[in-house]
């Protein structure tokens, strides 16, 4: 009966001693016999060993309840930790031994967080994949099944890791970009058809109804209007009405064109084209600048049309007014450019044509057209050359102008405008000194202009090669009668000269007055001096004045010899007949010459 081991088996066998002590005194004071002593000290041991294996099969029990539970829970966590994918969350039992119920007390609070954790992320899984799910029913048409999506998303609870869940969640934003693209697309669709629907003065609400009626309501969720369908429906409308709206720009650019060229024709008043001012401004802007509400509806395409009509009606009643100020067109800018017109379409020519029935009007003025085309277009060919014609004839007024002011015997005399008539005289000889190098310079552009087009450069009908020829020519001989002219003048200052020396005195005033007109000769068209640049006693004459001297002595294109005044004595040996003849004449008829020896 005893038990070893421990305090308590100890304190057990004392008090079983005690009471063993007890039950023998009253045993020996009642009288019990030996053996039934020892029956009864059997059937209490059998008793106590009965009560000690009950305790220990209990024991047994408990312990193996202990061991199941714990293996439960350690079975729980590892699928928690496994299905969590954090294995951190797990910590490793320690390596001293602990009791079951140790064991236990510690493992109970981990799992108790890991299924806190748990449902957690079950939580967070469910609402990502609800997102998934609605985001795609709305992309897919299907948004009207939102009200069982609860109920359908399949969580896999054995994988909730957040890899997964990160799987999850950018599939998510992939969606929710895709999303906000779309809603952004359908947006600019919806504003896009509002612009055209109001270009075109059409019901912007039928025609987006058309495409989804959800549309057409401000309240609309965004879940109903970004199907593919949605989107596809308003491509294709969009394309409708940029097709429509090309078809109305089309034909109304060809209205305004009939219009503008009626117009022109008939001189219509400013007043009457401001009333078709919206659709004439469409004329000049581009196909997506056209965008003012109405300007391409039907109602103003049908009064442009309507417009065009009444014009083309009060066109044929004005045809022959039409053709002559077309006409004048034409031989206005043929003036300008110093060509001949076409004399086909001459205004009595196209008069007695219209009066006729022979040609039609409208082919007469189209044939003046293509008349006033080519003549714009020859114009400006020729305006390179027009340019320095009217260079060459401003210098050759200058010219013609100077040699006016110099016959001018007060041009020197103080007086209003006096200056300003000697500083165009000073640019006036400048310019002229450049009308050789001009002349050279456009008959060698109207070389190259006729080698190029085969064909003549006319000047008013006149080969202008030839004007230019003839104006070399007619220089050619003005420079030769002033070169015949100041040879003469200096022949005669030469016999002054000699007279004074011989006779030691100077001519009177009334006797050089004589000499003069005596002396003098008449020119010879234009471009000869007059006696008044002949006389030898002007002083202020332009062969005496420095600037004339260095204007007479420049070089030019056709003459190179520079002349100068000659200051050596007379060789009378070495005088032509004629100037003897001069000399005799000039000596002898002085009063006052003394007589030959």
């Amino acid at each position: 009966m005893q038990v070893l081991g421990s305090p308590q088996s100890v304190r057990v066998d004392t008090g079983c001693g005690v009471l063993l002590k007890e039950l023998q005194h009253i045993w020996d004071e009642i009288g019990e016999c030996e053996e039934d002593k020892h029956r009864m000290l059997l059937e209490i041991e059998r008793e106590c060993l009965e009560v000690y294996r009950r305790k220990v099969d209990e024991a047994s029990h408990a312990k193996a309840r202990l061991h199941q539970s714990l293996a439960a829970k350690e079975a729980e966590l590892a699928a928690l930790v496994a299905a969590i994918g954090d294995l951190s969350l797990h910590s490793q039992p320690e390596k001293r031994p602990i009791s079951l119920k140790e064991q236990l007390a510690s493992v109970t609070p981990l799992l108790e967080d890991l299924r806190a954790k748990k449902e957690e992320r079950f939580k967070q899984f469910v609402d990502v994949q609800a997102q998934i799910e609605k985001i795609g029913r709305e992309i897919s048409g299907f948004s009207h099944l939102n009200d069982t999506l609860s109920n359908s998303v399949d969580v896999e609870e054995h994988d909730l890791s957040l890899r997964k869940l990160n799987e999850y969640q950018t599939h998510l934003r992939a969606l929710q970009k895709e999303k906000s693209d779309r809603l952004h697309k359908v947006l600019e669709s919806v504003n896009e058809v509002h612009g055209l629907c109001a270009v075109l003065n059409l019901d912007f609400g039928k025609t987006v109804s058309e495409v989804h009626p959800s549309l057409r309501e401000t309240n609309a969720g965004q879940s109903e209007i970004i199907s593919n369908d949605t989107l596809q429906g308003l491509s294709q409308a969009i394309e409708k009405l940029k097709m429509e709206k090309k078809t109305r720009i089309q034909k109304l650019k060809g209205i305004v064109a009939s219009l503008f060229e009626l117009w022109n024709l008939m001189d219509t008043a400013e007043e009457e084209r401001r009333q078709f001012e919206k659709v004439t401004s469409i004329v000049g802007l581009p196909e997506n600048k056209i965008a003012e509400s109405g300007m391409l509806s039907l109602e103003i395409i049908e009064q442009a049309e309507a417009e065009v009509g009444g014009l083309g009606k009060l066109k044929s009643s004005r045809m022959k007014e039409l053709v002559l100020k077309k006409r004048s067109e034409l031989e206005e800018i043929c003036k300008k450019a110093h060509i001949e017109p076409d004399m086909s379409t001459a205004p009595e020519k196209s008069i007695a044509l219209i009066d006729s029935g022979i040609v039609d009007p409208c082919e007469l003025l189209a044939n003046i057209e293509t008349q006033i085309v080519k003549a714009k277009e020859d114009a400006m060919s020729r305006k390179e050359i027009m340019d320095k014609i009217d260079k060459w004839l401003a210098a050759c007024e200058e010219e013609n102008w100077l040699e006016d002011y110099n016959q001018d015997e007060n041009r020197y005399t103080a007086g209003r405008g006096s200056h300003l008539n000697l500083k165009r005289a000073e640019r006036a000889r400048i310019t002229i000194t450049k009308i050789p190098g001009m002349v050279d310079n456009l008959m060698s552009k109207a070389f190259a202009w006729e080698e190029e087009r085969k064909m003549q450069f006319l000047y008013d009908g006149v080969r202008l090669v030839s004007n230019l020829e003839d104006y070399i020519r007619n220089r050619r001989q003005k420079e030769e009668e002033k070169k015949r002219f100041k040879d003469q003048k200096k022949l005669q200052d030469l016999l002054l000269t000699v007279k004074e020396t011989m006779y030691g005195s100077k001519p009177s005033p009334r006797r050089m007055s004589s000499l003069k007109k005596s002396n003098g000769f008449q020119t010879n068209g234009a471009s000869t001096p007059t006696p008044r640049r002949l006389s030898v006693g002007n002083g202020n004459s332009e062969l005496h004045t420095p600037r004339s001297n260095g204007s007479s002595g420049r070089q030019n294109g056709y003459f190179r010899e520079t002349r100068r005044l000659s200051t050596a004595p007379l060789n009378f040996v070495a005088l032509t007949k004629e100037d003897a003849v001069s000399l005799a004449s000039i000596c002898g008829s002085e009063p006052g010459s003394p007589p030959q020896g």
